[in-house]
């Protein structure tokens, strides 16, 4: 294992950060353990179709869960200035008061693929057997979306790998809906086609069409 310190200032996104780490680190882990406060909270409570959304001097008690390139699980509780603890899924938008300071741990990075044979070309191999530079599924999101949270959650359940661009700036989405030819996120794209949004999202899980991309 490989331990790696991660220092948060103001206003960083707690989900989002470490979805960059782990993507930046191109390795799999886990949070060893975590000290720092929060501004806004937002989770997931079991049983709730809406993330719940707290604000206010929120002190960080433990966060638990693993990280990937494809994407992060980690489970948050925190104590609000009644000393009252809640806690749920980690989701974006949940923003540093004055800082946090994390203990990530890396797992050995898997080896790499050996080469193919002189003989054999990328054509002659089956599709579930080549490594493809790029996830065929792309997907746009908006931090602090409840939309955006089920599509990525959707995603990791079903473990589609999938490349996330998260919109920042008013600059993005007009990119984004020159693309696609709409201004609503989340958006999704599969082999660079836009198919829409959530709802298109759940529709082809429903067809059963989504575990196809794995």
């Amino acid at each position: 294992m490989r331990p790696l310190p991660l220092k948060l200032g103001p206003g960083s996104d707690l989900r989002l950060s470490l979805e960059q780490l782990a993507t930046e680190q191109n390795a799999s882990g886990f949070v060893l353990g975590v000290v720092g406060n929060l501004s806004r909270a937002t989770f997931q409570c079991p049983g709730r179709a809406e993330p719940t959304v707290l604000s206010g001097d929120l002190e960080i008690i433990t966060l638990q869960g693993t990280v990937s390139p494809q994407g992060v699980h980690l489970h948050l509780s925190l104590s609000d200035r009644d000393c009252q603890v809640w806690g749920g899924h980690l989701e974006p938008g949940t923003l540093v008061l004055k800082g946090a300071d994390l203990l990530v741990g890396f797992l050995a990075a898997p080896l790499p693929a050996a080469p193919a044979s002189p003989s054999t070309s990328a054509d002659q191999t089956p599709l579930d057997q080549q490594r493809l530079p790029h996830p065929r599924v792309e997907i746009a999101v908006l931090s602090g979306c409840p939309w955006s949270a089920r599509a990525l959650r959707l995603l990791r359940t079903l473990g589609i790998p999938h490349r996330v661009q998260w919109v920042t700036g008013d600059g993005e989405r007009r990119d984004l809906e020159q693309r696609s030819g709409r201004s609503s996120l989340p958006q999704v794209f599969i082999d660079g086609k836009a198919i829409g949004g959530y709802d298109d999202l759940a529709e082809l899980q429903g067809r059963g069409e989504l575990v196809r991309l794995r």
